[in-house]
């Protein structure tokens, strides 16, 4: 019997074609080499198409009553969680995080699902009486029109799930760009959108890599671009894409510390570095990367090792504490990184370069990894790993915990493990990064607030979901009104601009 590999379809105006791209590339379980199934990299003219159809039912769609916008989210996420079980497994087949972490990763997007079906009051705007003799003025928030989104291939199901409902919900109309290597689990999740109600060409769906990058970035009829993956590519889109005229917001790559004061709990202080450094094999833009051990703190590190040693390592399907790296591409850079780090003077607390999983011999595995004697200059400390690597550099006292944080040039997230208030609020004052945690190691906050990387993390004003996305995909226009009263236009002609 012959066996025939699926191929990922795009979705242009509703429906769901086979692409004529002769570019394809596969789709890995990166747990096994088995190939699941085959993606287009789609062809200019599909692009067009795509971006077309999202213009043409923007006329449309911008001026549906905002209560039928609602109901279809609200639709939505219920369709979502009867089928996250559906979910998870095809996330954790394509990129590789545990069962239980996939359903999470489907969660948080479902989370921002939830905010969506408020949009009735995101979107409202002001109204002011009597600005000037009879004159009132008020602002509405206006869709923008044709949006994108390109995703990255750690979260295949959250941020997407960030970025077209808010955008949709708004009335503005998508064309998104799911991640080449795992695109299967958001493919799925627009199955559902589409069940849910979102009408034909309000949301689309294109694969590719750089030229599809590039022409989502020219297209003169696409309003706004919101991105999430690393800092050269992020780098690439915002200057792209803003000197074509759009509004960009592009999250990016990230060297995020974990601050641990010896007043910290230890035992909670130490689970939560394990789980905050390798869960998802440490594949996150939020991992806690950096441990910085304070003062009596450094002492904790035999121990910190021990733990990580413990954790277990497999295939996600089989729910290990982590699975393996999305490709292997990814395990060649991280081990090569690890291999740099020795050379450059750190020590290796624990190495996880020999892991081996029983019935896996082909999985891209590296087990928990610990270098210890970190120094700013190092390769380890200055790139961002993104593998289950967890560098330790120490500090004397929290001030110089802080002045570490502060001379790193990104700012996604930092944490401090203490058990201090004035520690914690000194901390929080004093440090220059968008997303703090006090004892939460991964301080991503829930879909009320906004993601809020700064400095070298992020470009763009306005970070994704919450009350600033709505801004990012909305145009404020401010309406100032005067209706006269029969004999109120009797008088002279005023040439200043004074409202009287």
């Amino acid at each position: 019997m012959v066996h025939t590999i699926a191929t990922v379809p795009l979705l242009i105006d509703g429906q769901w074609i086979e692409s004529r791209s002769t570019v394809w590339r596969d789709v890995v379980n990166p747990a096994t080499q088995e190939v699941l199934a085959r993606v287009p990299f789609a062809t200019a003219d599909e692009v067009a198409r795509a971006v077309a159809a999202a213009q043409r039912a923007f006329k449309t769609w911008r001026k549906t009553p905002i209560g039928a916008r609602a109901r279809i989210f609200l639709k939505y996420q219920q369709l979502i969680r009867e089928n996250m079980a559906d979910l998870a497994a095809t996330l954790t087949a394509e990129q590789g995080k545990t069962l239980l972490d996939a359903e999470g990763d489907v969660f948080r997007g479902l989370e921002v699902v939830e905010h969506a079906a408020n949009i009735g009051t995101l979107q409202m705007g002001e109204f002011a009486q009597n600005v000037a003799g009879g004159v009132d003025t008020y602002t509405v928030m206006q869709p923008l029109g044709v949006c994108a989104g390109i995703t990255p291939f750690n979260f295949p199901a959250m941020i997407p799930l960030w970025m077209f409902p808010m955008a949709i919900a708004c009335g503005n109309t998508f064309v998104l760009k799911p991640s080449e290597q795992d695109p299967l689990v958001t493919v799925k999740l627009v199955r559902l959108a589409l069940e849910a109600g979102i009408p034909a060409g309000v949301l689309n769906v294109v694969h590719g890599g750089e030229e599809v990058v590039n022409a989502l970035c020219d297209h003169p009829d696409i309003k706004a671009v919101s991105f999430v993956g690393s800092t050269k590519v992020g780098t690439h889109v915002y200057q792209r894409a803003t000197l074509a005229g759009k509004r960009a917001q592009c999250m990016m790559g990230a060297k995020n510390h974990a601050v641990v004061l010896p007043d910290a709990n230890r035992e909670q202080t130490l689970n939560q570095l394990l789980g905050a450094g390798f869960g998802a094999a440490g594949q996150r833009c939020m991992a806690a990367s950096v441990a910085v051990l304070v003062g009596e703190a450094r002492d904790w590190l035999p121990e910190l090792a021990r733990k990580a040693a413990a954790l277990s390592v497999g295939a996600g399907k089989d729910n290990p504490d982590l699975g393996p790296l999305v490709s292997r591409a990814a395990r060649e850079r991280v081990l090569g990184l690890i291999a740099t780090g020795v050379e450059q003077g750190a020590t290796l607390a624990l190495d996880g370069r020999g892991v081996r999983v029983d019935g896996y011999p082909d999985g891209n595995f590296i087990g928990p990894t610990i270098l210890s004697g970190v120094r700013p200059g190092m390769a380890v400390y200055e790139q961002e790993i993104f593998g289950p690597v967890l560098v330790v550099v120490e500090a004397a006292t929290l001030d110089e915990a802080i002045a570490l944080v502060n001379a790193n040039p990104n700012g996604n997230g930092t944490a401090l493990f203490t058990q201090s208030g004035a520690a914690a609020r000194k901390f929080q004052e004093d440090i220059e990064v968008g997303q703090v945690g006090i004892n939460v190691p991964i301080p991503v906050p829930v879909p009320l607030f906004s993601f809020t990387g700064s400095r070298g993390s992020k470009l763009g004003d306005l970070g994704p979901y919450g009350k600033q996305v709505v801004l990012f995909y909305t145009q404020t226009q401010t309406i100032t009104q005067r209706w006269f009263a029969d004999a109120a236009s009797v008088g002279r002609v005023n040439t200043t601009i004074d409202l009287k």
